[in-house]
């Protein structure tokens, strides 16, 4: 959760250093904060997504924190649900959630803070947006 919270501060500080001024910015990061919402497997999960948009479902940082948060929560209770079948099953199944993934979904998480942060540090120093 702190590094979900650390990416999103980074992303935010690297959208502003990328664009002339924080109006569009903003308006950058909407557009960006509805496409990690819908890749992020919350509303469509990956099993059930079309193949061709999977691709950025594994490119959304949303994505990774979702399942790094509900494999490592529930991914090995062994109660049995209505169905039959247990929840480490169902997350199997529904969203293709595995336990044993939890060590690369740690290492993508702190993976996209660096990322955010390298591209904001060097976008603060290369961009100019200055008018004279």
């Amino acid at each position: 959760m702190f590094f979900t919270l650390l990416y999103f501060t980074y992303y935010g500080m690297m959208a502003v250093a990328m664009t002339p001024n924080h109006h569009i910015a903003q308006i950058v990061s909407a557009a960006f904060y509805g496409i990690f919402n819908l890749f992020s497997g919350f509303i469509v999960p990956r099993t059930r997504m079309p193949i061709w948009w999977r691709w950025y479902y594994w490119a959304c940082p949303v994505s990774w924190t979702l399942y790094g948060m509900v494999a490592s929560q529930f991914g090995d209770i062994k109660d049995t649900l209505d169905t039959g079948e247990t929840v480490e099953e169902f997350l199997r199944d529904y969203f293709g959630f595995k336990h044993d993934f939890l060590g690369v979904v740690a290492a993508i998480n702190v993976g996209f803070t660096v990322l955010f942060a390298v591209i904001f540090a060097v976008s603060i120093k290369v961009f100019n947006f200055q008018n004279r």
